[in-house]
């Protein structure tokens, strides 16, 4: 790999695709609207957090994460805590499909721009804290069989960029929302025909159509299982700079990231399977002064 391949800073046009604007600061009122829309979901999950001091308090750095099922449910709660606690604003990549009118100026509103390479380098160049998930909407739309299963196979474009900004990589473990959902029919299922049919009229990738979940019961509702989420110590790419192939550089580094993203998922496992207040019952007991 030569050095302006992986190292050297590229001259691009600073701006972000869609109008997205380069710096946000969201006011004390957006942050109180955040606060209230996720209240609900935070008081039914009680979520744990552990690690957040492995996420530089200053300059650029890519959280690499899971998806878990459905993609956008246990996330949004990482956000908020992040910023109390290390005073960070984190720049989210969001699908394509979210990228539209109203939807798209509510996620620029919190830093987020659609998920392309060049978003995520002009963000690391200014030194911002970005969240990608390599596995993508193929690991949210989950099947039967898939719990908790990172769908990597060919995903080396983040640690391509990892080394191209010559940032630090930070794995982010995230797990709840596949022990509060059973999959019913997952996308691909014959009964879910008509879903993967509205998706191609929509222009969907069929492959995406999302499963028919229970939670409570046959309700929807997600089981009040608590949320975990864990942040790894930081991975520096730089012995992967001099590597001749950029493409087996970015390999070696994407299964390194894999390897301490899936420790920091048994570790949080581990967590969970001591914890007596994973279901909403036993932090209702433990609430209890007798």
């Amino acid at each position: 790999m030569s050095n302006d391949q992986r190292g050297t800073s590229v001259v691009r046009e600073n701006k972000l695709s869609d109008g997205a604007p380069l710096e946000v600061a969201p006011s004390a009122l957006d942050l109180l609207a955040l606060e209230t829309v996720l209240a609900p979901l935070k008081a039914w999950t009680s979520p744990r957090f552990f690690g957040l001091d492995n996420i530089p308090a200053e300059g650029p750095v890519l959280l690499v994460a899971n998806h878990n099922l459905l993609g956008g449910i246990d996330a949004p709660l990482l956000f908020p805590e992040i910023l109390r606690e290390r005073g960070r604003l984190i720049r989210g990549l969001a699908e394509h499909v979210l990228m539209v009118p109203v939807v798209r100026d509510i996620l620029h509103r919190y830093g987020s721009v659609r998920g392309t390479r060049g978003n995520c380098l002009t963000l690391l160049e200014r030194g911002e804290a970005v969240i990608v998930f390599p596995g993508g909407g193929r690991e949210a739309i989950r099947r039967k069989g898939e719990k908790y299963v990172l769908k990597w196979e060919g995903r080396t474009g983040f640690a391509k960029m990892a080394l191209q900004a010559r940032v630090p990589i930070v794995p982010v473990a995230m797990i709840g929302i596949d022990d509060a959902y059973d999959i019913v029919f997952d996308g691909q299922h014959l009964a879910m025909r008509p879903v993967r049919w509205l998706a191609s009229i929509l222009g969907i990738n069929p492959e995406l159509s999302p499963p028919l979940v229970k939670g409570i019961g046959p309700l929807p509702i997600p089981r009040p299982e608590r949320f975990y989420f864990a942040a790894g110590a930081p991975i520096d790419p730089t012995p992967w700079l001099d590597r001749d192939d950029l493409d087996t550089a970015a390999t070696d580094l994407r299964d390194v990231v894999r390897k301490a993203l899936e420790e920091e998922m048994q570790f949080l496992f581990r967590e969970r399977d001591r914890d007596n207040g994973r279901t909403l019952v036993g932090r209702l007991r433990a609430a209890l002064p007798f």
